[in-house]
């Protein structure tokens, strides 16, 4: 039977995602009640400037005092989407202290502070659901924390940024540069004015983090995830990559160790074969390679950003806390019983791909293999092209650790007949 007292609902924040999400409350409104068991009421919108005008909102809802509106002890479910650390930190606390549950989109806050949000929601006995503070649209959190919850989860390897994947699929398709690429990006509204978060991996960072706490049961804050952009990534690069059937993305990988007694969180640019899945991704689409024990091989594909993908995000989310509130229970918390230690990037082990400028002189090749075997990286290939005493050769190396790769690099810088190191690049998904 439908509960006849509706749901008090509150948005905080009402840009490209909030105005989206009260959109879609109201022109679905009677959809979202059949399937919660009770209507879903906008009871407030918080906002920074109140004098704009937001089709469809009743002004009367406007408020620039988001605490006030946090505090009235009657809302039953809270909608963050103001992004940032504070003051969402702050409201969703007091939030969970004045009776109601949290649904956010907040990646940065939730991989910085995740731990104390989820502390707070269990000692005030609410949710915290984040569905779409990964990857947009696709359904992600919620199968790692549910539906994958009786198994093992290996590895998580995914496109998360839709901006870097937009830049990366741009040059590889057309052979344009990064700015080219960047700011044809800029153009299209893919990419911020201050494309840093993006093109750095910050974003895809906190990502990751959250990510790997979830798939590994284990917290796993933002500094734990080792971080490296891809604004340095060349065409030359992509021509490197298509000799050896590949491609470049930006990925975020969450691994667990080969003696499951630790995990590891990175963000960096790589070369994948293009026979893999995530190979394929093209434009400003996110997707999520899932390894596990017993379910194998999973892929997650979608939008990953964008007003409307987000929304369906918090809306899916909402439907389940509200669900949730009607039966008197909370979904799924926290799960960090694990406790596996975060290693560091020197103890990762992948494939490497390195361009060396050198001179174009016998012994050259002889002195560069010394070097790499001296630190324990084995070559698989080497490819060298020269002219004019100028000569660029290409090392692929088999499977090592980044503190021996890291070695390597600053020996051969050391030679003489080394003119500069011009790439380095890892290769993963084999």
């Amino acid at each position: 039977m439908m509960r006849t007292r509706p749901l008090k609902v509150a948005l905080l924040g009402c840009g490209v995602v909030g105005s989206e999400v009260a959109r879609i409350m109201t022109t679905h409104a009677d959809d979202l009640a059949a399937r919660i068991g009770a209507p879903v009421e906008l009871a407030g919108v918080a906002v920074r400037r109140p004098g704009k005008v937001r089709e469809g909102i009743d002004p009367d809802l406007v408020t620039t005092d988001a605490t006030a509106l946090v505090k009235r002890g009657d809302l039953d479910v809270v909608v963050e989407v103001i992004g940032g650390i504070e003051p969402a930190r702050s409201l969703i606390t007091t939030a969970f202290e004045h009776g109601a549950s949290v649904v956010s989109a907040n990646k940065a806050l939730l991989a910085q502070d995740g731990a104390a949000l989820h502390a707070a929601a269990e000692e005030h006995g609410r949710d915290l659901y984040y569905e779409a503070a990964v990857a947009g649209a696709i359904p992600l959190i919620r199968p790692l924390r549910e539906s994958l919850a009786g198994d093992k989860v290996n590895r998580v390897l995914g496109i998360v940024n839709g901006t870097t994947n937009f830049i990366l699929d741009k040059m590889d398709s057309t052979g344009a540069g990064y700015q080219e690429a960047l700011d044809e990006a800029t153009a299209l509204g893919y990419a911020e004015a201050d494309p840093t978060a993006d093109v750095e991996g910050f974003d895809a960072a906190a990502k990751a983090a959250i990510l790997a706490g979830i798939a590994f049961h284990t917290r796993v804050r933002l500094d734990d995830v080792y971080r490296e952009g891809m604004s340095e990534v060349t065409a030359a690069d992509f021509r490197s990559a298509a000799e050896m059937g590949c491609t470049i993305k930006l990925l975020a990988i969450c691994e667990r160790a080969a003696d499951g007694a630790s995990v590891t969180a990175r963000v960096h640019p790589a070369m994948i074969p293009l026979s893999h899945p995530l190979a394929s991704v093209r434009g400003a689409y996110n997707a999520v390679f899932v390894e596990s024990d017993a379910s194998g091989q999973l892929m997650f594909y979608g939008p990953g950003a964008g007003g409307s993908p987000t929304a369906s995000a918090v809306l899916g989310d909402l439907v389940a806390v509200c669900r949730n509130r009607l039966n008197g229970a909370t979904g799924p918390g926290e799960s960090a019983y694990a406790a596996l230690p975060v290693s560091p990037m020197g103890e990762v082990v992948t494939r490497y791909h390195i361009s060396l400028d050198v001179a174009d002189k016998p012994g050259v090749l002889a002195q560069v293999a010394t070097v790499f075997a001296e630190h324990g990286v084995s070559i698989d290939t080497v490819r060298q092209q020269g002219k004019d005493g100028e000569a660029s050769l290409v090392v692929v190396t088999h499977r090592a650790s980044d503190a021996s790769l890291t070695g390597t690099v600053e020996a051969l810088r050391k030679l003489d007949t080394v003119r500069g190191v011009a790439s380095i690049m890892r290769v993963e998904g084999e």
